[in-house]
């Protein structure tokens, strides 16, 4: 390993990737920490792999930084076997360095939202095996007396490097882009807040920063315009035709793919208004959403630029 890094990050899925580009714009020295030690990075930034879960790895791969990022998403059917650990792993390095530790969250553990806008100061009701881990994940943290911690809590993603993991990404907008009617879960016509790729990056970066993020939950920046699904694609796709992928072809494929077992737990998600506040951090750390038109014209680009390179069209 090269010389002790300012900032490690665990994990370099889209979140992670967007934390050290934040990051790399301060002017800060980074290292990426992952499984496998490959990552789609920048020359002269440094992947390392090896098991999160283990705490002499953990430690010794964190061994002085300032900051230590968590941004490890397990497969959904590995989380009750997985997760706890890995957090455990990266709790344990920042102890180590004395280290400010920022953590990555969704907003599973606060249930339905039962026609109110989630705030931080929610009660966790969650009603899912995955909403109830990460309420006791998240109690595990903030109830801790041996690091300083703050927690950054995303919606359902969208943007850059979203991939197929987002609603908002390979599955809608190749497809719409060709003039195909293109699959969503859930209901396209409920208010859903999504949570932009790069504001999630940038918004965990400030969490590492600033004096007064440690020790609470901040829900990262979202555009106050809550909008459907339908409206979010069509502001830069008018004429898309999108269509809610049928329940009854998920329950089926279910049964065979664990993984979508799992999506079909957090259904609920779609089937009422669905709107993440995120007041508290704009307000207090001074962090705000891109507007969703510009993220929402800045995804669809990645996209095109990926159709023109493979020689697909888009209208």
């Amino acid at each position: 390993m090269s010389a002790n890094p300012r900032h490690v990050v665990f994990g370099t899925g889209a979140i992670g990737l967007a934390t050290l580009d934040a990051l790399r714009r301060r002017g800060e020295t980074v290292r990426m920490v992952n499984r496998s030690g490959f990552a789609p990075v920048p020359d002269g930034v440094e992947v390392v792999g090896g098991d999160a879960a283990d705490p002499a790895f953990t430690i010794a791969v964190a061994r002085g930084a300032k900051v230590v990022y968590q941004t490890l998403n397990p497969p959904y059917e590995r989380w009750a076997e997985q997760f706890p650990a890995l957090q455990d792993g990266v709790l344990a390095a920042a102890e180590a360095a004395g280290a400010r530790m920022v953590s990555m969250e969704n907003v599973y553990m606060y249930g339905r939202a039962a026609g109110r806008p989630l705030t931080e100061d929610r009660a966790y009701a969650a009603h899912t095996k995955k909403g109830r881990l990460r309420g006791e994940m998240a109690r595990r943290l903030l109830d801790n007396r041996r690091v300083e911690v703050a927690i950054g809590r995303a919606s359902d993603y969208f943007g850059p490097r979203g991939g197929a993991q987002s609603n908002l990404g390979d599955r809608l907008f190749p497809a719409a882009m060709a003039g195909k009617t293109a699959p969503v879960l859930g209901d396209p016509d409920q208010p859903h807040t999504y949570t932009y790729i790069p504001d999630i990056g940038e918004g965990l970066a400030v969490l590492g920063e600033h004096p007064a993020a440690a020790g609470r939950v901040w829900h990262l920046p979202n555009d106050p315009d809550t909008r459907t699904t339908r409206a979010l694609v069509r502001a830069v796709l008018p004429h898309a035709r999108i269509r809610q992928l049928p329940p009854i072809m998920l329950r089926l494929a279910g049964l065979t793919n664990p993984a979508v077992r799992e999506i079909l737990e957090m259904a609920y998600l779609f089937e009422e208004p669905f709107v993440v506040d995120s007041s508290a951090i704009a307000a207090e750390l001074g962090v705000r959403a891109t507007p969703v038109e510009q993220a929402l014209g800045e995804t669809f680009a990645t996209y095109r630029l990926v159709a023109g390179r493979s020689g697909g069209a888009a209208r």
